[in-house]
């Protein structure tokens, strides 16, 4: 029985192990900046690429096969399937919350695909792929289950949701029943919890950078470090660094110490940034103070302009989360 395995880039691993013919790793990161269109998400599939077109396509990411080469690049994925007769397609996509939007826009998306559609599993990965090495991942039983009408319809549900320009369908999914998507809600909790605060004005990671660099950790190695201080299951090391200046800039700053060097170089300039975070040693303003312990809220002094999802967050349209109550706050 041949197998593919359908993941995000954090199972990029399963591709060593043995437990599939093939391994597709999804690259898009849906939980920072504006979403990919949807024509663009299409194309990533149909594998079609044209002259001077730098996007990526599914194929990118996937090694030349012993079985077939490098047959698969610039095909469509549901053609190459049926072409070289992958009997089952696994789902594997962890709890984090951009491997469950990748999971339900990939459900969303092969609906449509009656080859693969009709050979899909759902693999219920309740633990983290990036941190598991190659022993866990090759010995580990994994439940898992066809997956059915239902699923696709729940999948479309909450894509639909996420990409919505407000986040209220995404909140009412709070409240909705999903056996067959367990760790779905929880990771649009996760989510919704990024939204600035109704105390002061913060994201939970943002709250977490201030507490961390309040507690004296003021070298970025330790704030942006995978798995390390900062507790958190949204964003990835290449985000945090947006946040962080987000915190050092605008009319009332919370943190002062960056790099002024962060303010002038390009963004793609991931060498010259990083040096610049290294060079940085953070630390609280008396104004990130009074909004660490609640008594200032930050959005009332600073601008903002960040997507949620298919929001743009503004300060006319800041929507707003009650972690107490767990409630979505419109703006006013």
């Amino acid at each position: 029985m041949k197998r593919l395995i359908l993941t995000s880039s954090s199972g990029v691993g399963l591709t060593y192990i043995g437990r599939a013919d093939m391994v597709v790793p999804l690259i898009f990161r849906f939980v920072w900046g504006p979403l990919p269109t949807s024509h663009h998400l299409e194309r990533y599939f149909t594998g079609r690429s044209y002259r001077d077109d730098p996007e990526a396509q599914w194929s990118d990411l996937v090694p030349r096969s012993p079985e077939t080469g490098l047959a698969h690049k610039q095909l469509p994925l549901d053609w190459f399937c049926k072409a070289y007769g992958f009997d089952l397609i696994e789902l594997w996509f962890d709890p984090r919350p951009n491997d469950q939007l990748q999971l339900v826009w990939s459900l969303d998306y092969l609906r449509s695909q009656s080859y693969m559609g009709e050979r899909l599993k759902l693999s219920l990965v309740d633990f983290d792929l990036l941190e598991s090495g190659g022993a866990r991942l090759r010995d580990r039983a994994v439940r898992a289950f066809d997956v059915a009408e239902p699923d696709f319809e729940a999948g479309r549900m909450a894509w639909e949701a996420y990409r919505a320009p407000t986040p209220e369908l995404c909140f009412g999914l709070l409240g909705r029943e999903l056996p067959r998507l367990p760790f779905l809600t929880p990771a649009m909790e996760h989510l919704l919890a990024e939204l600035p605060s109704t105390i002061n004005g913060l994201g939970a990671t943002e709250s977490g950078l201030l507490d961390l660099i309040a507690r004296g950790h003021n070298r970025t190695k330790e704030l942006f470090q995978p798995g390390g201080l900062l507790e958190t299951r949204v964003f990835d090391q290449w985000e945090l660094g947006p946040l962080l200046e987000g915190l050092g800039s605008g009319p009332m700053p919370a943190i002062t110490g960056l790099d002024p060097k962060l303010a002038t170089l390009a963004p793609h300039d991931a060498r010259g940034r990083n040096a610049a975070y290294r060079r940085s040693r953070p630390s609280l303003t008396e104004f990130g103070k009074a909004v660490l312990e609640g008594r200032e809220d930050f959005r009332r002094h600073n601008p903002i302009r960040r997507w949620w999802g298919g929001t743009l967050l503004t300060n006319e349209q800041l929507w707003r989360w009650d972690r107490e109550s767990r409630l979505l706050i419109a703006p006013d």
